[in-house]
């Protein structure tokens, strides 16, 4: 008996072999596909479920040794907390003796869902953020506009009194700064006392000025300050001048700014060749650097004020 399916022909009444239909071996292909991709996954499976492969194991190990490393993760955040609040203290005490201000506060979003997802914030945020981002910069607009009137008052005022701004000595730089008015070493008592003035060191021989218009009210000598010489401003200001090897001014006479008064030396109680320069207002001790900004670029105002703040022993 033959193994060929025969199928009938109405057209011609009759019977003729069957022929391969398109959609039945379609169906086929398609179990057959199937069949396969279901044994593969399958085989995967078994296979994944019972070795792993070398990337597979890395990441196993580097698991298990992050595991161990997060316990201590948490105390050394926090102490990093600490060391941030720390230098934040710091750098207010800095802004507060340099500027007599605040130092700038962090941006309130600066966090770390701003850094990694940035274009997620929601509006709300932004908006609070811009509002108080605008109302710090109009209060720090007023301050700044309340500093120039008062500024500009101060120069219109017929009574106002430039102080004095000059520097006492030409052409050094912030490594002949010495230490600054406050409690220094003495280099003689080998203690702490306080320091009325601030120390420049320069050769013995050295020029020294006048800082201001004013009138000599004392000089001479004195067994702890060696030659000095006391000037007299408007305004109530004095300044003095200590160590002096050579006087060229007497008492009574008047002087202009940058004019010669005599010399550095080491006269009186001084460790090594310097100019003792103070400052008094009303006979208030003023630092000396605050009056000097006038007469450097910003850079070298800045390192003037580094060095005199944290120069701990003077020269006298």
């Amino acid at each position: 008996m033959s193994d060929h399916k025969l199928e009938f022909d109405p057209r011609n009444f009759t019977f003729k072999k069957a022929g391969v239909r398109t959609w039945r071996l379609i169906k086929k292909m398609l179990l057959v596909v199937l069949a396969s991709l279901t044994a593969t996954v399958l085989i995967y499976g078994i296979v994944a479920l019972f070795h792993s492969t070398k990337e597979e194991k890395t990441l196993y190990r580097e698991n298990k040794m992050y595991e161990k490393m997060f316990p201590t993760l948490n105390p050394k955040e926090k102490l990093l907390e600490d060391v941030i609040a720390g230098l934040q203290y710091k750098d207010n005490e800095i802004y507060e003796q340099v500027f007599h201000s605040n130092a700038p506060n962090v941006d309130p979003i600066s966090t770390l869902d701003f850094l990694y997802a940035s274009d997620t914030i929601p509006d709300y945020k932004l908006e609070s953020y811009t509002r108080e981002k605008s109302q710090m910069l109009m209060e720090h607009s007023r301050d700044v506009d309340a500093a120039f009137d008062r500024i500009f008052a101060s120069i219109s005022d017929t009574a106002f009194v430039l102080p004095p701004m000059t520097m006492p000595v030409k052409d050094i730089s912030y490594p002949q700064i010495g230490a600054s008015t406050g409690r220094k070493m003495s280099p003689f008592l080998k203690a702490y006392v306080y320091h009325n003035g601030m120390d420049i060191i320069v050769l013995r021989g050295t020029d020294v000025y006048a800082t201001g218009d004013g009138v000599v009210s004392d000089c001479g000598n004195s067994r702890s300050d060696g030659h000095y010489v006391v000037i007299s401003h408007e305004g109530g200001f004095t300044t003095r001048f200590n160590h002096l090897e050579q006087v060229d001014v007497k008492d009574g006479q008047k002087v202009t700014a940058g004019q010669k008064i005599g010399t550095v030396g080491m006269s009186g109680k001084s460790s090594s060749p310097h100019l003792h320069y103070e400052v008094r207002r009303n006979e208030q001790v003023e630092d000396p650097v605050n009056f000097l900004f006038a007469t450097v670029d910003p850079t070298e105002y800045a390192n003037f004020l580094y060095m005199a703040t944290n120069t701990l022993q003077s020269m006298d």
